[in-house]
């Protein structure tokens, strides 16, 4: 399975100027846990890091930080690692393990963002290789126990 097939396409953006309280915002809005900050000075929405919830949580709420003043790029992930949607779902996960992400942005051949895949959306189809992994045997059984009758 390509990452293009798997990833989520309506990924929710922010620019590294946006404010902290701005971004908690669009989180909220998009039903997320995370933004792909990206940078539009060539006219593609290029991916310059990740900022998540926990980002929010750890590097300014809990230092006392003010969520209005700070800015986006001053607690954002980065390097962000990113996948090309051709990539399969092996090299996917060996470059999550590796870089120690959660979420990895996809982009196009541009480098414009294009969709993002999560931890979650892999645990998601995982589950369901295992559970058709799991009806195989079931229904082996079930084939097994009928011919011995």
């Amino acid at each position: 399975m390509n990452l293009k097939e798997l990833c989520v396409l309506d990924v929710a953006c922010c620019h590294k100027e946006t404010s902290v309280a701005e971004a908690a915002r669009l989180m909220r809005q998009h039903h997320t846990g995370d933004l792909v900050v990206t940078d539009e000075s060539d006219g593609t929405r290029e991916p310059v890091g990740v900022v998540t919830d926990r980002d929010i949580v750890m590097e300014v709420i809990a230092k006392g930080r003010d969520p209005e003043r700070t800015r986006v790029g001053e607690v954002m992930g980065s390097p962000v690692v990113l996948a090309s949607g051709s990539e399969n779902l092996a090299t996917a996960i060996d470059r999550m393990r590796a870089h120690g992400v959660r979420r990895l942005p996809i982009v196009d051949d541009r480098g414009a963002v294009f969709g993002i895949v999560t931890l979650d959306d892999l645990y998601r189809v995982l589950a369901e290789h295992t559970a058709a992994l799991a009806a195989i045997v079931s229904k082996e059984q079930t084939r097994e126990q009928r011919g011995r009758r």
